[in-house]
């Protein structure tokens, strides 16, 4: 009996690992993002040529954080950090209106790829604090989450959850309910 007590006490306090990999187009503010929830502060970037790799302490979980560059020709790699990912946050400029049909083509791919099967799917809506963005609403609505038609991303989510969290990654404003939904719905067995 102390054993399965005590094994339950611990469960109830240590914290789970989960490796996320963070994806989406260039000048997205994953990076920006990063750095906030790693550092608490954000910084002048650059463009990313391959990835960077963080660990985040967020409530009971430990992040294992990999943002992966965002530029047409590195998109081919983002597939290499599929394996053992539990989720995904695929983050899009909000104020970027031109590219939603190239989101959705990226998302498709992504979602298609039997690595991610089941996994998790956090799309932070970045740059809320811009006077034209899409408002999260607005971003479901463009990239046809409901949509099962060919066209949409629909049925391309099924077996995936799936949350649309506005936020501006300066801020940090909107971050933490996008990482509160991700910790509720990480798998079991993380």
């Amino acid at each position: 009996m102390g054993n399965v007590f005590s094994s339950w006490f611990e469960g109830l306090f240590s914290n789970k690992k989960a490796s996320i990999v963070m994806v989406g187009l260039d000048a997205a503010g994953k990076t920006t993002i990063l750095d906030k929830l790693k550092l608490g502060a954000s910084r002048e970037t650059v463009p990313t040529i391959g990835f960077h790799v963080e660990t985040v302490d967020y409530r009971n979980v430990t992040f294992h954080l990999w943002d992966v560059g965002g530029q047409k020709r590195l998109r081919a790699l983002w597939k290499m950090y599929y394996e053992g990912a539990n989720a995904v946050i695929f983050v899009v400029d909000s104020n970027d209106r031109a590219r939603v049909g190239e989101v959705r083509e990226e998302l498709r791919t992504l979602l298609s790829d039997p690595l991610l099967a089941g996994a998790a799917l956090l799309v932070l809506c970045n740059k809320q604090d811009l006077p034209h963005r899409l408002t999260p609403a607005e971003l479901v609505e463009g990239l046809g989450f409901r949509d099962l038609s060919d066209n949409g991303l629909g049925r391309y989510l099924a077996g995936h959850k799936w949350y649309v969290q506005g936020c501006c990654a300066h801020t940090g404003d909107g971050l933490y309910e996008g990482l509160d939904w991700m910790c509720s719905h990480l798998p079991d067995n993380v």
